[in-house]
């Protein structure tokens, strides 16, 4: 693909040189506005008893702890409350998009002996209202920006073209409402510096990801990664979804409470047409972006649907294709299932290879940077992480990917158990509320940890109205009947249709294919060497007194003990082992579900060991070609 490849890059010079060129000779009005898009990290401290320079500079150390998330830039704040002596400070790191400034203060005061092209550091955030009072450090992608500043009353021009500078003015005016009015993925500090108050949010599902901590002096810290936090906070929890966190109150608040979360709301027909457009719409808004993209292609339901929308609203735009992307041991399932869809699409495919043993020597890297010991999270992150780093490497800052519809259209394979449509719905609803535990935190992370922005269309708040407000019903698999007969049918059989060239969206083989785990997709052996490495790892001393060392979510596998021995290794603090869930699974389970099977039941009650695998579901796991 190099050829290819060099034809980007040429794109992409030709695009800046054709940017720059607008104020090549000119004045500074026309120098082209400053787009902060793209994923970072932040970090917020309130209420320390440190001396403004002392924070400054610890602040300033604990941001090297994050700046894989954004490696383009830096900033800070930092201020001295007037009332209590008090400090607090801001901070954050930039993955940027475009950087070309364009700030309507700064260019009043360029004077004709400078360069024509004078640019600063002003484009790094932190973003501030429009008198200064207030500032704002924020990871996140607000879709509906354009309408919100609309809605701004004050009539000043903003400072820059991010879709997320519009939060502070709203802020501004409305106060506390503002994290309800946003539609993005995003997590964010407000440092109100005329009240010496502090404002934070974290959007509905917890796509972006984001920790609070509590230090013994009474200062309260806020950060995108827990490892900022650790070395002065005494307990550290993973900041809730859909909440806000006030320094009026000190306590969270709930802003996010969709009708759907009831059974009782969840009664909606079944509307093809509407499940279909909403999904074209939540891609649509997700590749608002002005950087080279591509998408994450398993070969699977979920990002093959992702993948062929990107590919038909490019074809529809005039567009380039994007590009796409795979990884797996040689000979996956998921391998050869992306080839099929990459030459279906006809998108530039790059298929990446790795072994067992380099997978077993990322574990240590994967732990730290994802901050987990959950067994399915750093079997399916470590791919993803190695995966990241080749597409980073090749100049993609932005990816799109399909988590969150097994969540929310009962896809895993377990669901084919549920007994009844309330059952379902409400594992439903517990799934969709712990994504940020698990699938969220793995998609955000081991991306992030390459600087690369991952984007999840299927957790758009309009489409997650459509699918959770779904009769559940609809959801429930019904093995050898005509219709739902699979898991996902809904999804499945809206996109069984042509779109308006009479074009399929997908291969009927590939629409119709059953579900495979992303971490039994890149390969069974995958696991199975992943298992046997921490069998000669652990040994049988070790794990006969995992309770003793381990006595909060103490490890029912060898495998889990080695994962949790690695997290103690990188973060040995009592609080850090807390924000890790656990409580028995099968194949991506809640606790709840396991109810639903005798001999899932029995097991846990017994203290077998219970496995993360699709291949744990018995008599269910078969290939899509068999319905057929």
């Amino acid at each position: 693909h190099e050829p290819s490849m060099m034809a980007a890059k040429l794109v992409t010079g030709v695009m800046a040189l054709l940017c720059v060129g607008v104020a090549y000779g000119s004045n500074l009005e026309k120098v082209c506005p400053l787009n902060l898009r793209g994923g970072c990290g932040f970090l917020g401290v309130y209420g320390s008893v440190l001396d403004p320079i002392a924070l400054r500079m610890k602040t300033l150390k604990l941001q090297r702890l994050i700046r894989h998330r954004g490696p383009d830039g830096s900033g800070i704040h930092v201020i001295k409350a007037k009332e209590d002596g008090r400090s607090h400070a801001v901070a954050h790191e930039r993955l940027a998009i475009v950087g070309v400034m364009d700030d309507p203060g700064l260019k009043t005061e360029v004077t004709s002996d400078q360069h024509p092209h004078l640019h600063t550091l002003s484009g790094n955030q932190p973003l501030y209202s429009f008198d200064g009072s207030k500032s704002l450090s924020v990871n996140g992608e607000i879709y509906n920006y354009k309408a919100l500043q609309k809605l701004v009353k004050s009539k000043q021009q903003f400072r820059t073209a991010s879709d997320c500078e519009v939060i502070v003015h709203l802020y501004d005016e409305v106060g506390e409402r503002v994290a309800e009015m946003l539609d993005g993925d995003f997590a964010f500090v407000i440092m109100d510096e005329k009240n010496s108050e502090i404002y934070a949010a974290r959007d509905p599902m917890g796509v972006n990801s984001m920790y609070i901590g509590w230090a013994s002096d009474g200062s309260v810290w806020f950060s995108s990664e827990m490892k900022c936090l650790l070395g002065d906070c005494s307990r550290v929890e993973q900041f809730p979804p859909g909440n806000y966190w006030s320094s009026k109150t000190r306590t969270f608040t709930q802003y996010y409470k969709p009708a759907w979360i009831s059974f009782a709301s969840a009664q909606n027909k079944l509307d093809f047409t509407a499940l279909r457009e909403k999904f074209v719409a939540a891609i649509d808004k997700r590749l608002m972006t002005d950087v080279p993209y591509g998408v994450l292609l398993s070969g699977g339901l979920d990002s093959s649907l992702v993948a062929s929308c990107v590919v038909k609203m490019c074809d529809k735009a005039g567009k380039p294709r994007p590009a796409t992307f795979s990884i797996g041991l040689k000979g996956s399932p998921d391998l050869i299932n992306a080839r099929k869809v990459a030459d279906c699409l006809g998108t530039e495919h790059h298929e990446f290879h790795f072994t067992v043993q380099e997978g077993i020597d990322a574990i240590q890297d994967v732990v730290y940077h994802l901050e987990t010991y959950d067994v399915t999270t750093i079997r399916a992150g470590t791919p993803l992480f190695i995966l990241s780093r080749k597409i980073k490497a090749m100049g993609v800052k932005m990816v799109l990917s399909g988590e969150g519809a097994d969540e929310s259209l009962a896809g895993y394979l377990y669901f084919h158990k549920a007994p009844n449509g309330r059952e379902l719905h409400e594992e439903c609803v517990r799934k969709m509320f712990d994504l940020y535990k698990y699938d969220c935190l793995r998609a955000n992370k081991a991306t992030m940890a390459w600087g690369l922005e991952v984007r999840v269309p299927f957790l758009d708040k309009d489409f997650m109205e459509e699918t959770m407000s779904l009769d559940p019903e609809k959801k429930l698999i019904r093995k050898g009947e005509k219709d739902q007969f699979i898991e996902k049918w809904a999804l499945r059989a809206a996109f069984d249709t042509v779109d308006e060239k009479g074009e399929p969206y997908l291969p009927k083989e590939v629409l119709w294919r059953q579900k495979e785990q992303f971490s039994d997709g890149v390969g069974y052996a995958w696991i199975d060497g992943l298992k046997e490495h921490a069998n000669r790892v652990v040994d049988d001393y070790m794990f006969s007194i995992r309770a003793e060392r381990f006595p909060y979510n103490t490890p029912s596998t060898k495998e889990a003990y080695y994962g949790r021995m690695l997290f103690e290794q990188h973060f040995p603090q009592s609080t850090a082992a807390l924000t890790v869930p656990g409580g028995p699974s099968v194949a991506c389970s809640t606790a709840k579900a396991i109810e639903w099977d005798a001999a899932w039941k029995a097991a846990a009650a017994s203290g077998s060991m219970l496995d993360q695998s699709g291949r744990a579901v018995a008599g269910v796991h078969d290939s899509a070609a068999k319905v057929f």
